[in-house]
């Protein structure tokens, strides 16, 4: 075990020093974010002619279509800016969802960067520490390393209707914030640019609304995309929900995940009283619900492989009439085709395997970082100026997206059943590189959280547990089938996350500076430091 980890720690050591090299270049050359200032000054009156009945320019500056998390935090911080926002939500009831119920603790400093914080309060939300990983009767614990924030920081699963409502609540005391129910039915495009939407109002009414920059922010499910990005929407599984109650996990404020046969197992709390349980079934194997089906496999299949503490629960859950609830895990990579006047963000744009709960804290990620990039535009009339300039975007969002994004993909192909005697391989392997501890649990545990958002720290820890999976084969002795083992080891695990980053870009995770999107100074500024931007 010593070889192993002195192993490990020399490759730690080299990409170490790559990542110091690569941090010192981006403090170097790197642009932060814009720095808020409550001095700014407020954005000018946008003016256009009124076209028929419909909207002017100068009445709505930015429309966002959905009010989910994203739609709704947006709102917010666009109209704390001085911006006039028009939202427009298919249902303003509260959503009933199995996901969005995890914000991780990175996606919680989000929440506090954007003045957000106070939405997960008096709704029963649970602090979240962690989660603990269970194998054959072995547990390996993912502490997320919060010892350097104030006590208040931490993950928080809820309720995704309960927090929802509060984000809404929050834009909608804004006097310059609109939120109204309606269904877009499409866009409205001249010459090649979006000048506003069509939509439905509750009652049926066909509506036109204009603004001079539209913001598509509806969710994985969007109707709007298709004309936005190229969606290319693989669904590797679902997950079948239930809501337990009168049971508790092992570990308070811990989620759990089981490795099992055949599905990885999910429990975490959703409130003081409830524990969600999420089974993730292969897409190609999913029973039905409304024969039966389902709760003959979750009673057969699953629970005697749930933790003993929560079988009793699990049982009477699912005999609950109306209380499974399934859901597909999308996959999308973020592959926008930058239109004049019209902008993608969060699920509606990229989307990943929910196995880690990471998508709120994408999301808010994103909020922060757009709201960052439109702050010092007092103009948003020159459409084409505004797309070229909003393009840094997608490369600036990938420290935060792609971590996460490749962390979950490549978790859920691990943690999924094994098929074959390499992929069980594959599956100790990561399951012992998390039980060593220190670096080799915190690490990890730090990307997942989103609370270190850097692309070579994931690549490092990969590359540690690759050495850690073939020194563990190669022990005692590197006989020649050991040596092919661990071969075949290295082949299969590069098989899975490097088609993952290709999605995500080499360019875009690993060398930012070399995409000509990376930055690009806002429309009619002549310098940096004319818009107060600092560099870290």
């Amino acid at each position: 075990m010593e070889y192993i980890v002195g192993l490990a720690g020399a490759i730690a050591s080299l990409l170490g020093l790559a990542f110091l090299f690569y941090s010192s270049l981006m403090r170097f050359r790197g642009p932060s974010k814009v720095k808020r200032s409550a001095s700014m000054e407020l954005p000018n009156e946008n003016s256009a002619n009124k076209t028929g009945n419909c909207e002017a320019h100068g009445t709505t500056d930015i429309i966002i279509v959905g009010a989910g998390v994203a739609g709704a935090a947006l709102a917010y911080s666009l109209g704390k800016d001085g911006r006039r926002v028009r939202v427009i939500e298919r249902d303003l009831k509260a959503p009933e969802r199995i996901a969005g119920e995890a914000l991780l603790p990175g996606g919680y400093l989000k929440l506090i960067e954007l003045g957000l914080e106070d939405c997960v309060d008096e709704i029963d939300a649970v602090r979240v520490l962690g989660c603990v990983l269970y194998n054959d009767g072995k547990e390996a614990p993912l502490s997320f390393p919060l010892e350097k924030y104030e006590s208040h920081v931490a993950g928080r699963n809820f309720h995704n209707g309960r927090f929802v409502q509060r984000l809404r609540n929050k834009a909608a005391s804004l006097h310059n914030v609109s939120l109204e129910q309606g269904a877009v039915t499409s866009l409205i495009e001249e010459n090649g640019t979006v000048k506003g939407v069509h939509y439905k109002d509750k009652r049926g009414q066909l509506l036109t609304a204009y603004a001079p920059l539209t913001v598509i922010c509806d969710g994985c499910f969007s109707n709007l995309r298709r004309s936005l990005c190229n969606p290319k929407v693989d669904i590797p599984s679902h997950f079948a929900g239930l809501v337990l109650t009168n049971c508790k996990l092992p570990d308070e404020n811990y989620g759990a995940i089981i490795l099992a046969e055949p599905s990885p197992i999910l429990f975490y709390p959703i409130s003081s009283t409830e524990i969600r349980c999420l089974v993730d079934i292969p897409s190609q194997h999913v029973p039905s619900v409304s024969d039966g089906g389902m709760a003959h496999y979750l009673k057969t299949r699953v629970a005697p492989k749930a933790l003993p503490e929560m079988y009793t629960a699990l049982i009477s859950a699912i005999e609950k009439e109306d209380n499974i609830r399934i859901m597909p895990n999308k996959i999308m990579a973020a592959d926008p085709r930058p239109t004049p006047g019209a902008f993608l963000i969060g699920d509606a744009v990229n989307s990943r395997h929910a196995i880690t709960g990471g998508g709120m804290t994408v999301a808010l990620s994103d909020v922060v970082l757009l709201s960052d990039l439109i702050r010092p535009l007092h103009n948003l009339s020159d459409a084409s100026a505004v797309c070229k300039y909003l393009e840094s975007f997608y490369t600036l969002r990938k420290p935060m997206s792609s971590t996460i994004n490749t962390l979950a993909n490549v978790l859920q192909i691990v943690f999924s059943a094994p098929s074959s005697p390499v992929m069980e391989d594959l599956q100790q392997t990561c399951f012992g590189y998390l039980r060593l501890g220190g670096i080799f649990s915190t690490g990890p545990s730090a990307i997942l959280s989103g609370l270190c958002p850097r692309p070579l720290s994931l690549a490092f820890h990969f590359s540690a547990m690759s050495v850690y999976g073939v020194g563990r084969l190669l022990l005692p002795f590197p006989s020649p089938k050991r040596l092919w083992n661990g071969a075949r080891l290295l082949w299969v695990a590069s098989s899975i996350i490097l088609p993952f980053i290709w999605f995500e870009g080499v360019r875009q995770m690993f060398f930012p500076l070399t995409v000509p999107a990376y930055y690009r100074t806002p429309p009619g500024s002549r310098s940096i430091k004319s818009l107060g931007r600092k560099i870290d």
